[in-house]
């Protein structure tokens, strides 16, 4: 792994966005917030950057958002650590992901995209998450993306449906034959509004009665998976890390909590 040789105060435009940047969307938010902060107290940072592969200029690894702060804020030149060796494409995304870990929330798509580089690189979701410091079970389902039908990506990216309800859906209608694509699109929308023992209730009927009518084996797992509302103290500790899990899902915490106890009685053994 290449380390830092040396900090430079390199001008902007001896600069370029390395194509390795885990960050495509949303790039351009916060910046004038970001150059208010530099304005007022500096770059706390530096960038970090290697020598370009191919134009002679140095390619930025991590650090586009200050780079863009400082030309919105005019600033000809900015703080960098330079890097002792040029790195591929592979290695500069992993540097980029790692890095933004720990600074402003990665968009999830940009994270499914890297991961889902990373991943036909390494060739395994374990290596990504051994590489990137992501929770495994999170890489896991962003390399899933890459496999949804085009229907269902439009889905998610729309906002439309979780990446977990999607993947179930066409899962279920996979199992259903003929048209996979509308039946996909069916199961998803009648999964939106419930509960993840719901949905799971809903995917397994179809899976193990694959030419039951859909509607009964819908209505089965609306009705079959009643909910009871229960009471659990846990610690303030417990309570931040359920928080996490349920800003990671994209979900409420009373969802986050029923989904990981059942995922838990289910990998001991207590299943339907």
């Amino acid at each position: 792994m290449a380390t830092v040789k040396e900090y430079l105060q390199i001008p902007l435009d001896c600069l370029e966005i390395g194509r390795g940047q885990a960050r495509t969307r949303d790039v351009a938010a916060g910046i004038p917030e970001l150059a208010d902060s530099i304005r007022k107290v500096g770059l706390l940072e530096p960038i970090v950057v290697c020598e370009s592969l191919q134009s002679g200029k140095y390619e930025i690894l991590t650090g586009q958002r200050r780079f863009l702060a400082h030309r919105e804020l005019g600033i000809d030149t900015i703080w960098a650590a330079v890097l002792d060796s040029r790195v591929n494409e592979i290695t500069a995304k992993v540097i980029s992901v790692t890095e933004n870990l720990v600074r402003r929330d990665l968009n999830s798509r940009d994270l499914i995209d890297a991961c889902t580089y990373l991943f036909k690189q390494y060739g395994s979701a374990k290596a990504v998450a051994e590489e990137t410091g992501l929770p495994y079970a999170d890489v896991l389902n962003y390399v899933k993306y890459d496999r949804l039908l085009p229907e269902l990506r439009e889905l998610y990216d729309q906002g439309e449906v979780e990446l977990r309800t999607a993947l179930r859906a066409q899962d279920a209608a996979e199992v259903m034959g003929g048209d996979v694509a509308g039946t996909a699109i069916a199961l998803a929308n009648e999964m939106k509004p419930m509960t993840y023992a719901q949905q799971r209730k809903l995917a397994t009927g179809v899976k193990e009665s694959p030419h039951k009518p859909l509607d009964e084996t819908i209505e089965t797992a609306k009705t079959g998976a009643q909910i009871t509302q229960i009471v659990v103290t846990i610690g303030t500790e417990l309570l931040q890390r359920l928080q996490l899990f349920a800003k990671d899902e994209d979900t409420s915490q009373n969802e986050a909590a029923a989904t990981l106890i059942e995922e838990g009685l289910e990998r001991k053994g207590y299943r339907d």
